[in-house]
């Protein structure tokens, strides 16, 4: 921790350049567009609590899945990375029973922490992830009271880059950092934000977003045993081999979603409590093969369809993850193709069965893989229904797949990311 004014001294006088460098992954030139950026957020802090605190800085990336979609949920493999948007918090204790933030473009919260239950009228909400947050470390024998901070962040909304789990993140890591000792590590924080948003928030979301954005990096996460995931980092950057990562917004009408994500993980456990079990990683793939028959009259042809896409995405996960290990680039772009070929055919997550009239991902992938011209890859990104497309590009073809993107779904919707190796962090 350090005063304000001190550390905005220090900013201003460039000395934390080489931690914000540390922590972006970011060329020299880029350090000031994002010291500007935590200059700004202290002196927003300073309007609106105090400007003698002692205050500590945050920041925690959202996430790219590059592998495994909607397998988290049934216990299995996913390959995600960390990238370089982030939600951002200058925050201190406040000595009182309430948690206040502000942030940018966003309510006012206040939490009183009184109540440790999940508030009905919270729900879907970000007081909602703070009271379950501050809820789960109590639980833990941790003294968490109440704090003040201030926020921003650059991770799209509505992107698939996960903005919930960067947000989730970042107040694990404050309270970490404010009343824990640092104690819990990378995971634990990931968890107690998986829990926050499914139990108070009101979200059966798995664990894959929230992981990859608190560890950072490039990971490989088996989820056999949810509670103590296997985690492995690979050392891998695409524009090493010449390729960068867009995130293409399809421009749908982001409505809620909510009741499609869920339809996922409860038919594709509908299929596995059919063979006595609760989730698809703990059913053996050739029994559903040998029982379709039995299997559709007993859940739906899209459950049956679901379960397969499971089987065949947990394999592709772990093939990418071990495609990037040994530099074999093109084999990995082969492979994302294949997983975003089973999502459409076998998930079925890129529409809404209520809109079948608007399709704005199989249009936006369409025109990406006309403009990509044989090369590269791409597919849907993170939940589905609405959203965003993720694509491989060839830096050589770079401006040129920008331009028809946008030329066919508007400007500024085509966003070039780079992955990022730190996760949830302190900068100071």
């Amino acid at each position: 921790m350090a005063h304000i004014q001190k550390l905005k001294q220090t900013l201003n006088l460039s000395r934390l350049d080489a931690r914000i460098a540390e922590v972006y992954g970011c060329a020299s030139e880029e350090v000031y567009t994002k010291r500007k950026r935590l200059v700004s957020l202290t002196d927003m802090y300073s309007k609106h609590f105090a400007d003698n605190d002692d205050v500590g800085l945050y920041s925690s990336p959202g996430r790219t899945e590059i592998g495994g979609n909607h397998t988290d949920h049934q216990n299995g493999c996913v390959l995600a990375a960390a990238i370089d948007l982030d939600t951002i918090a200058c925050a201190a204790k406040n000595n009182t029973s309430c948690v206040n933030i502000i942030s940018k473009g966003h309510p006012d919260i206040r939490v009183s922490l009184e109540e440790s239950y999940p508030v009905e009228s919270e729900k879907g909400t970000s007081a909602s992830i703070v009271r379950g947050i501050v809820s789960k470390i109590r639980s833990m024998g941790f003294p968490v009271y109440g704090f003040n901070a201030c926020v921003d962040s650059n991770v799209l909304c509505g992107s698939g880059l996960s903005s919930s789990a960067a947000y989730e993140v970042l107040i694990g890591v404050i309270i970490n950092d404010l009343f824990c000792g640092g104690e819990l590590d990378a995971i634990k924080v990931a968890q107690i934000g998986q829990y926050a948003e499914n139990i108070f928030f009101g979200k059966p979301c798995g664990l894959m977003d929230q992981l990859a954005s608190s560890v950072g990096g490039v990971v490989s996460i088996d989820f056999a045993n949810p509670s103590v995931p296997i985690v492995e980092a690979i050392s891998c950057n695409p524009t090493d081999a010449g390729y960068a990562l867009c995130i293409v917004d399809s421009g749908a009408n982001h409505t809620d979603l909510t009741d499609e994500y869920a339809s996922i993980p409860r038919e594709m456990c509908a299929v596995a409590s059919f063979f006595g079990k609760t989730v698809l990683r703990d059913v053996e793939e050739s029994l559903v093969w040998e029982n379709i028959a039995a299997l559709r009259e007993n859940v739906s042809d899209r459950a049956v369809l679901r379960a397969i896409h499971f089987f065949n995405e947990n394999k592709t996960a772990q093939l990418e993850a071990s495609a990037l290990k040994s530099g074999d680039l093109r084999l990995f772009l082969s492979l994302v193709n294949s997983s975003g070929n089973s999502s459409a055919l076998h998930l079925q997550n890129l529409y809404c069965d209520g809109s079948p009239d608007k399709q704005s991902i199989p249009v936006a992938i369409a025109v990406a893989r006309h403009a990509l011209k044989g090369d590269g890859a791409v597919r849907v990104h993170g939940g589905g229904f609405a959203g965003t497309i993720q694509a491989f590009v060839p830096i050589s073809m770079l401006a040129d797949f920008k331009a028809e993107l946008e030329a066919a779904l508007g400007a500024g919707r085509c966003h070039v990311l780079t992955f990022r190796s730190c996760g949830g962090v302190k900068f100071f």
